[in-house]
């Protein structure tokens, strides 16, 4: 029997204090070109006002990661990679408004919020985003990874585009977190966060391509394919796909291009001009060849607009007919489809939805632990999307 209440108030339970440290399974690397191995480390989770602590489900695999650990770009080694993570929410800081405990969440890319183009809407070319996405640590240049068991061991590089996902738990910021709808599966959205909207939103963003322009991609992979779909969406036509893997180029048309172009079998300049009736309004070169950007730009219409996506090696130039910018073309960067991912992210969960933007017919799913095999079938090509799954 309830023993009888005294009509007084309850008394007052003290919360259980949140751990400091949590352990963390993450795939590391070690050395240029080395594998990715599994290691026990931990994660400093005494949350700052501005983090989000995540526990991890699943994670994409981009080309950037490949690049990192062949260290193509200069992030220092030993450290845990991992840009396209999503995730529940475990914990927030006290500052932390727009996501809270439960709450199912893709993150994105990391930038300050106090230079000018974050300031402006522009976050894509924060004035510190090499160092807030590559540097390995957070803006002050501390990190909250470590070996052993109690955190007291080598310091691990962690904070990789604000997250490091390829792990169990990710240390997030606010800024780059975005809040998604739970009936859909987090192994599916994951890529949104990065891949996926830097090519849809080179489209639908960066240029805001009109309806009846011409638009050419050059390279079908994760961020050119998403590109081929904004494309459809925006009404473009002709939708030219550039490839020289067949089985890609289908898929290309499958999804909404009206041509396809073997570069490895076709004069491909000369194709563009004869579909276009001599060059394209828009051209966009993800492959990060220099050799393709040149041609980029010498297949543009006057007034057309040639966009470089694919992040190529460090100190890479390609040159460009300096007569063919006098007739009014342009040649631009493009970073992360310069997205606000909080607005556009879900524009394309809406997109998704209504049957325009059906990305899962890129994704291909791996364990965890096949995250080596996962890396390899994007260098060869034999998966466009790899998606790990890391937690339930």
């Amino acid at each position: 029997m309830a023993a009888a209440s005294s009509g007084g108030p309850a008394p007052h339970t003290q919360d259980a204090p949140h751990p400091t440290a949590s352990p963390v399974r993450a795939a590391v690397v070690r050395e240029k070109g080395g594998p990715f191995a599994f290691e026990d480390l931990v994660l400093d989770t005494a949350l700052r006002p501005d983090e989000v602590l995540v526990r991890v489900v699943a994670t994409g695999v981009c080309q950037t990661d490949v690049h990192v650990r062949d260290q193509a770009l200069p992030v220092p080694l030993p450290a845990v990679l991992g840009h396209e993570g999503a995730g529940v929410v475990e914990r927030v800081g006290a500052g932390v408004t727009s996501v809270a405990p439960g709450d199912h969440v893709v993150m994105s890319y990391q930038s300050c919020g106090q230079c000018t183009p974050c300031r402006s809407g522009n976050p894509a070319y924060c004035a510190l985003s090499f160092p807030a996405n590559f540097g390995g640590s957070r803006l002050d240049g501390s990190n909250a990874l470590r070996r052993g068991t109690d955190g007291d061991g080598e310091s691990v590089h962690g904070h990789f585009f604000g997250q490091s996902s390829f792990a169990t738990l990710s240390l997030a910021t606010e800024r780059n977190v975005v809040k998604v709808p739970e009936d859909l599966p987090l192994d599916l959205l994951a890529p949104l966060g990065c891949g996926l909207q830097t090519g849809a939103g080179a489209v639908l963003n960066s240029l805001a391509v009109p309806a009846g322009s011409s638009v050419v991609v050059i390279g079908t992979g994760t961020v050119g394919l998403a590109a081929v779909m904004a494309a459809k969406v925006a009404g473009a036509s002709p939708i030219i796909a550039v490839d020289i893997v067949p089985e890609r180029l289908d898929l290309a048309r499958e999804l909404g291009a009206t041509h396809a172009v073997n570069a490895k079998d076709e004069d491909t300049a000369a194709r563009i001009a004869e579909i276009t009736g001599g060059g394209a309004d828009y051209v966009l070169e993800i492959t990060a060849r220099p050799e393709m950007l040149t041609l980029a730009v010498d297949a543009l219409a006057p007034l057309g607009t040639a966009a470089l996506i694919g992040g190529a090696p460090a100190g890479a130039h390609a040159p460009v007919n300096m007569n063919a910018l006098l007739g009014g073309r342009t040649v631009r960067g493009v970073a992360q489809g310069d997205s606000i991912p909080q607005l556009f992210i879900p524009q394309l969960i809406d997109l998704y939805r209504a049957g325009r933007f059906p990305f899962d017919r890129l994704v291909t799913h791996y364990g965890f632990d096949e995250i080596n095999e996962a890396v390899t079938d994007t260098r060869t090509g034999a998966a466009i999307k790899p998606v790990l799954r890391i937690g339930a």
